[in-house]
């Protein structure tokens, strides 16, 4: 796993399809969805001190990671008609979490932070863009689609 973690890091594409190709490689997505979440809550705590933030913040990343696997792999699938599955979108955006590990660094946290959520987002280009087979167009339209979907979600369901 962690030389995936590191071809990850290094926004690799082959390890975006060879994590898409492996079919183990869902439960260590959801430990690092949950590890970086953990992270994450942990940095607002120290930052807070807010216990509510770090349980909350960790069960949020948790279905927030299966309600965006969900969304594009619907979008790419009947949108563009891409070959996936539910478990390989899984798999590719939650390996491409790891750089939000950055979030847990107390000083300046929203420094780490801000460059974790860039560092996540091309990571997850690369990921959905592999998940799905899709090139670089549909790919971003897929993220723009699925963004508005869950966006506007959130706005109808607060607790979202």
């Amino acid at each position: 796993m962690i030389h995936r973690i590191i071809g990850v890091l290094r926004l690799d594409p082959e390890t975006f399809e060879a994590i898409e190709r492996d079919d183990t490689a869902t439960v260590p997505a959801a430990v690092i969805v949950a590890a970086v979440a953990l992270a994450t809550g942990l940095g607002t705590f120290f930052t807070t001190g807010s216990i509510g933030g770090l349980v909350g913040g960790v069960l949020a990343s948790v279905l927030g990671w299966v309600f965006w696997g969900a969304t594009t792999y619907f979008i790419g699938s009947q949108l563009f008609g891409a070959d996936t599955d539910m478990p390989e979108m899984l798999r590719v955006i939650g390996f491409a979490q790891v750089p939000l590990i950055l979030s847990i660094v107390p000083v300046f946290n929203w420094i780490f932070t801000i460059v974790g959520l860039i560092w996540t987002l091309i990571a997850s280009f690369i990921g959905i863009r592999a998940g799905l087979d899709l090139d670089n167009q549909k790919t971003a339209i897929t993220i723009a689609i699925g963004f508005v979907v869950v966006t506007a979600l959130r706005w109808l369901l607060p607790f979202a």
